[in-house]
């Protein structure tokens, strides 16, 4: 059948029927869908037009933590009390195989390169290495290092810094490579920015719709959820422009927005699209099929919604502004794309009518039944035998988590980015030339009070005494303040910022070191420095991750409670999405940490799991896993309202959604194997995470230990206890049928456990 326009009786069988919100809304829009069609268009422009005003003033590259840990405070105390001279910023190292560093020759280069850098207005000192209070050659005589400090506001000039540096790198004379703080954050940004942009747009958003032709085998059908999801994004983005006027947003944002936007625009489009295909295969009228499609997906759309926006609250309690921004853009983006499926969707498929099955595919392009016998067959070896297969599911999850009780976390250093890097080539000349002595992080010790007096003196001592020669540390390096209130011991730190040596240096400075020098001397200590922001940090992620588990946990439970009625449903779905979560930790761990496997799929292995990613994950994976189990009991439900059979509704429910859930699953998969892909460990570990976990999700959770655990309790499954029958009756199992009721069609009570 093709697109017609709205008939009459059309008009009078949605007139009699639409009980529920999520239908009136699809009666709404199939009945008017070109006054929809309009409205989102004008939305759509409006948004546009917002973004290119807005976008360039709304997003910040800064990031912090609102709780002003030592290392903040100690930073603070630094800037206010001591000249931008007095610091190290970045180090320029400039080596030459063939010349030594006194000769005139290299003098005349380095002079050049000095010159430059200065010439750029970025930097406020660029110290001479051969000036008498440097002499900064090094032991071999073939290598100089040049130390600066930027400019106070200049820090975005690091771009023409690197500039210059990497002119001069093309003598072919000497090899000239810079480190230091901000080329490390330049350099994290611009492969952060090339990671995303190749993840998402290069290869996520093709690979997601070819998934979507595959699924659903009609480009025209493929087509809609993808414009679903691009629309969404847009005013999202529109939406976080306008809020970013007002507060500090991440840059990152607009990456999450992307990322959640294809993934949620996807999944509600799939769901709607595939269950109106359904309905109108089973015969029913276009108007019909859609009011039935809003009365039942479209209610579950509204009600996984809401579970993927409570799943996400969790993130805005940590206090760091990246993480709030992350959540921000995926609660809006959620609510955004909500009310485009319940309205722009049933509104477009009221225009096309049959056309959407239009330019079919040879082979995927057949239509498939409501039921899918590869589903029907699978899940029905689960059912007839559950208790087996519910043991060796849960069996494999727990060992896939076992090696989560290892798990460490931490911030990506200079050794994880690519040798190629700016940063990184420069932190190997720098070891290389200056072995455990020349470092730009070292840990600064910032004591406040009369630094002057004979007591605060005989302390600082003390502590420059214990840390030497050891090998935690190198030679310290004392400054005071001209008003005398202000001392700073840097010591330096064996490793990278995150390496193991130099976080057990931190620890002993804080806990043993800096205590027994400074016991009675009515100062104040504090430990700062690039190793002590990233411990804080993870130390201050790590205090909230079980915050945030609860919280969601809680939330979660709640909502189910009130969609399902059913305490155990609840229960259990929580347990599984633990178990799933569980799991990808699990695995991230043996791959990141372990090595296992890391080669084979061009990965990284590093100490450390990035600090953010463990919270990040749970709040995603949980509420995407939350979005695919509503879908999925609400169809379990719906077919138990009318058989009163758990064992066949389990299988007609998984046999009817399991294709598309799989495919929902499959295509944020892709989209996230475009992270993996990338350079930064991070967004490998972050792209692997969602990407395993998802896998598992589609595949072990639904297809095997939830068939299973359901079969086990039986009627036990719907259980609510008779002092929470005040609950209000929601019918996530779907509204009503639009047709007349006849007496044939009276359904069974869905029965309550007491």
């Amino acid at each position: 059948m093709s697109a017609a326009p709205v008939k009459e009786g059309d008009r009078q069988v949605a007139r009699r029927t639409g009980t529920s919100t999520t239908q009136r809304l699809a009666r709404s829009a199939a009945l008017h869908p070109w006054r929809t069609v309009v409205a989102w268009g004008l939305v759509l422009v409006a948004s546009v037009v917002v973004i290119a005003t807005l976008i360039g003033s709304a997003f910040t590259s800064d990031g912090s933590l609102t709780t002003n840990p030592d290392s903040a405070r100690a930073e603070k105390v630094i800037a206010q009390s001591f000249a931008q001279g007095d610091r190290i910023d970045e180090a320029v190292i400039v080596h030459s195989d063939r010349l030594t560093a006194d000769t005139p020759r290299f003098r005349a280069f380095v002079a050049d390169v000095l010159t430059s850098i200065e010439e750029t207005g970025a930097t406020e000192v660029v110290r001479d290495p051969y000036a008498p209070d440097q002499m900064a050659v090094s032991e071999d005589g073939q290598a100089v290092v040049l130390t600066m400090v930027l400019a106070h506001g200049a820090e975005a000039g690091i771009a023409e810094v690197l500039e210059r540096v990497a002119s001069a790198d093309s003598d072919v004379d000497f090899d000239v490579t810079i480190t230091g703080s901000h080329t490390l954050d330049h350099d994290f940004t611009e492969l952060s920015e090339s990671d995303l942009t190749n993840g998402e747009l290069k290869f996520g958003l093709p690979a997601a719709m070819i998934v979507l032709v595959l699924v659903f085998g009609a480009l025209v059908a493929a087509f809609i959820p993808m414009s679903i999801a691009i629309i969404s994004i847009i005013v999202t983005v529109a939406l976080s422009s306008i809020l970013g006027q007002f507060t500090s947003l991440s840059f990152f944002i607009v990456n999450m927005i992307t990322a959640m936007g294809l993934a949620l625009g996807i999944d509600y489009s799939l769901f709607v699209l595939s269950r109106y295909r359904e309905e109108r295969q089973a015969g029913r009228d276009k108007i019909d099929a859609i009011l039935t499609t809003g009365g039942t997906s479209g209610k579950a759309v509204l009600f996984s919604g809401s579970s993927f926006v409570v799943a996400l609250l969790g993130l805005l309690l940590v206090p760091d502004t990246i993480l709030r921004s992350l959540a921000l853009g995926a609660i809006i983006v959620g609510l955004v794309t909500m009310a485009a499926a319940l309205t722009l969707l049933p509104a477009l498929l009221s225009l096309l009518g049959d056309r959407v099955n239009a330019l079919r595919l040879p082979i995927v392009g057949r239509d498939h039944p409501a039921e899918s016998p590869f589903w029907t067959r699978a899940v029905g070896g689960v059912v007839r035998r559950p208790g087996v297969a519910l043991t060796l599911g849960v069996l494999v999850l727990l060992a896939a988590a076992y090696p989560v009780l290892g798990l460490r976390t931490g911030t990506a250093g200079v050794e994880s980015l690519p040798d190629s890097s700016f940063a990184r080539s420069g932190a190997i000349a720098l070891e290389r030339s200056f072995p455990g002595v020349a470092t730009t992080d070292p840990a600064q010790v910032v004591v406040t009070g009369d630094v002057t007096s004979d007591t605060v003196t005989a302390a600082i001592e003390r502590l420059e005494a214990s840390v030497a020669d050891d090998r935690d540390f190198g030679p310290p390096q004392r400054q005071v303040s001209e008003d005398g209130q202000v001392a700073l011991v840097s010591i330096p730190l064996v490793g990278g910022p995150d390496h193991d040596q130099a976080r057990r240096g931190l620890e002993r400075l804080r806990s043993d070191l800096v205590p027994a020098a400074f016991d009675d001397t009515g100062t104040t200590v504090l430990v700062g420095g690039t190793t002590a922001q990233n411990v804080d940090y993870s130390d201050v992620i790590n205090e909230w991750l079980p915050i945030v588990l609860a919280f969601v946990l809680g939330l979660s439970f709640v909502l189910l409670t009130l969609v399902f009625r059913s305490l155990v449903l609840s229960a259990t779905a929580v347990v599984l999405n633990l178990l799933s979560v569980g799991a990808a930790y699990g695995l991230l761990v043996l791959v990141f940490q372990h090595g296992v496997g890391a080669d084979l799929l061009g990965l990284q292995q590093v100490e450390r799991v990035e600090a953010w990613v463990p919270i990040f994950l749970f709040s995603v994976l949980f509420a995407l896993s939350m979005d695919y189990h509503v879908f999925l009991l609400s169809r379990i439900r719906e077919r138990y309202a009318h058989t009163g059979n758990t064992e066949e509704a389990i299988v007609h429910g998984i046999a009817a959604t399991g294709r598309i859930i799989t495919g929902a699953a499959l295509i944020i998969v892709v989209v996230f194997a475009g992270f993996a892909a990338g350079q930064l460990v991070m967004f490998q570990q972050m792209g692997f995470g969602v990407g395993v976990a998802l896998l598992v999700d589609a595949t072990l959770i639904r297809m095997v230990v939830v068939p299973a655990a359901m079969t086990l309790l039986g009627r036990w499954n719907w259980y609510l206890p008779g002092w929470l029958g005040w609950m209000p009756e929601l019918h996530v199992e779907g509204d009503p049928a639009p047709a007349p009721p006849t007496s044939a069609d009276v359904q069974p009570p869905v029965p309550a456990l007491v």
